[in-house]
């Protein structure tokens, strides 16, 4: 999948998000969290807008595109 959400899982454990926080605030689904986890998910514009406005910031603070190549190089 060419997106990636490193960012955002930065920033979650920047803010001091662990799983158990993320799933009782209602930031991100279970289901999500561990499609986005294993790379086999992405986030709907519900939950990007959601998590844009909790940490005023923009949808490319949360993820990043990169080529299939760089994403089997860097896994």
């Amino acid at each position: 999948m060419p997106i990636i959400y490193d960012k955002l899982f930065k920033l979650l454990k920047d803010n001091g998000y662990t799983t158990y926080k993320i799933r009782q605030d209602k930031l991100i689904g279970q289901g999500t969290l561990t499609a986005l986890k294993n790379g086999t998910g992405g986030l709907d514009r519900k939950t990007l807008s959601r998590l844009c406005e909790k940490f005023d910031c923009q949808p490319a603070d949360l993820m990043e595109y990169v080529k299939d190549s760089d994403v089997h190089e860097k896994g």
